[in-house]
């Protein structure tokens, strides 16, 4: 008995030792494969067409984050919590999408309702090229082939994670997204600019957040400039997302002091509409939701949001309709030189992603 012990004690030590090395390893694996792109990195622009931006024309833009083909109605995200008004607590389960069919049923849902629009400038997030999550659908080449076919377009980077095994049970795995920019006209430039980012563990799991500038040449030698922004959700307390706002503001100054037509379209993971509580719902207020207004901007800059339609859910929980908590994250920043003439958000009821598209017309005056 005591032989028998003794050996089955060196197996559980054998075993224990074993998960610690596998352990160290991936650590070691995570940590090293950590890298985050430069600041100021100069992008490609493919397919450039030669079509010039006019002054005086009215000119139509979307921006929506399509949510890596994952988010149908049935999906929630394991890395969110929240908490219904009658007191209980809710976790997201899912780690990624159910499978390839729905990845590409909502990406193609996504590419039809922004064909539809016929847009002259689209600004897409969270579009993965090659990531477990979404079982390594391509989704750039698919809107490319889409509405983006006889488009300039343009691709920065904003997660290249090392392989995340977590959650055990169903790992996040290994991700490659980016921003995804298409306009109608002629692009001089794109260029990468980097957000502040977290610097604790949570660092390993947010996307590597960034806005892409693009600018086109005007008639007046002034220039539109036209950015792709993706701002930070998970960041208790809002130091990081506060610390990207003073970076974009710094950058909307430099742009105004040459006299520039600025737009700016994403997904800001703020309430930019003030829009907190105007929708029906069943739970209460998020966390992870604050508020920017205009006076957040510098002087001369404006939030221009619509509050017809929500356009994110919150996604502790699977959607439906009227028990989700819904808000506006995502719209526009414009400078004073260019005149709105409308803004409207898509109501597609959440059906292709967690968010829904929003839109603006305008004229550079």
């Amino acid at each position: 008995m005591t032989k028998f012990l003794s050996v089955t004690a060196c197996v559980i030590l054998a075993l224990i030792a074993l998960i610690l090395i596998v352990l160290i390893c991936y650590v070691c694996y995570v940590g090293l494969s950590y890298e985050r792109i430069p600041d100021n990195t100069e992008l490609e622009i493919e397919n450039n067409q030669s079509r010039k931006v006019a002054l005086n024309t009215e000119y139509s833009i979307a921006t929506y984050n399509v949510g890596f083909g994952a988010y149908n109605h049935d999906f929630s995200f394991f890395m969110d919590s929240g908490k219904m008004k009658d007191g209980t607590d809710v976790t997201g389960k899912n780690s990624k999408a159910a499978s390839k069919d729905v990845v590409m049923t909502n990406t193609n849902g996504s590419a039809e309702l922004i064909a539809k629009g016929d847009y002259d400038f689209v600004l897409l997030q969270e579009v993965d090229i090659n990531s477990t999550r979404s079982y390594h659908v391509n989704q750039y080449e698919l809107f490319n082939s889409s509405f983006g076919e006889n488009m300039t377009r343009t691709l920065g980077i904003c997660y290249d994670s090392a392989f995340l095994f977590y959650p055990l049970t169903d790992p996040h795995g290994k991700s490659l997204t980016g921003l995804a920019s298409y306009s109608k006209f002629e692009m001089a430039s794109s260029l990468r600019r980097q957000y502040p980012l977290a610097t604790d563990f949570s660092k390993y799991f947010d996307l590597d957040r960034c806005f892409v500038v693009m600018r086109y040449a005007l008639e007046n030698g002034k220039e539109l400039v036209v950015v792709n922004s993706h701002m930070s959700a998970y960041d208790k307390g809002g130091t990081i997302r506060q610390q990207q706002l003073e970076v974009l503001n710094e950058f909307l100054t430099g742009e105004q002091q040459k006299g520039n037509y600025v737009i700016v379209g994403g997904d800001f993971n703020h309430d930019i509409a003030h829009s907190d509580g105007m929708f029906e719902s069943q739970q209460l207020r998020p966390g992870w939701v604050y508020t920017l207004t205009s006076d957040d901007l510098v002087t001369g800059f404006s939030f221009v949001a619509a509050t017809n339609a929500p356009t994110c859910r919150s996604t502790d929980i699977p959607y439906e309709k009227g028990v989700n908590y819904t808000v506006v994250l995502d719209g526009f920043i414009v400078s004073d030189n260019i005149e709105v003439t409308e803004v409207v958000n898509i109501d597609n009821d959440f059906t292709f992603s967690d968010h829904n598209p929003a839109t603006m017309k305008f004229i550079l005056k």
